[in-house]
Order: C-alpha cells, then sequence, then structure tokens
C-alpha cells in the first residue's frame, strides 16, 4: 500500500501563512487544515485544487505517493 505524502505545511509555510488565513482563503475550517497536515484527512479534489491554487503550486508537489 502506497502512503501519500502531504506537504501543505510546508508550502504554507513557505507564503507565510498560517492554517487559519489558508482554511479562510479556501473556504474551509482551520481544523480542517489541521487534520489535512496531520494526514488525517483526505481532501475532495476541488478542495485540493483550491490549496494548490491558494500556494501556487502543482497538486502533485502537495500530495506525493
Amino acid at each position: 500500500m502506497k502512503i501519500l505524502k502531504i506537504r501543505v505545511k510546508e508550502f504554507r509555510n513557505k507564503k507565510g501563512l498560517t492554517q487559519e488565513e489558508l482554511a479562510q482563503r479556501v473556504g474551509v475550517r482551520r481544523e480542517t487544515i489541521v487534520f489535512l497536515e496531520q494526514g488525517k484527512y483526505n481532501p475532495s479534489l476541488k478542495l485540493a485544487l483550491n490549496i494548490a491554487k491558494e500556494l501556487g503550486v502543482s497538486i502533485n508537489k502537495l500530495f506525493l505517493l
């Protein structure tokens, strides 16, 4: 079984955004970003695309197999 590596925190920090700021920009609660960064939440494709767009990176860079 392949494990998904989530790099949202890395790119969020590079942009200087807090979890709250990113959450507001993509329309979710801060807890969603927390769980996503901890690998405890699988985002919908729409949310993954919105986060990638907000962070200025491709979805492939955010979520690695």
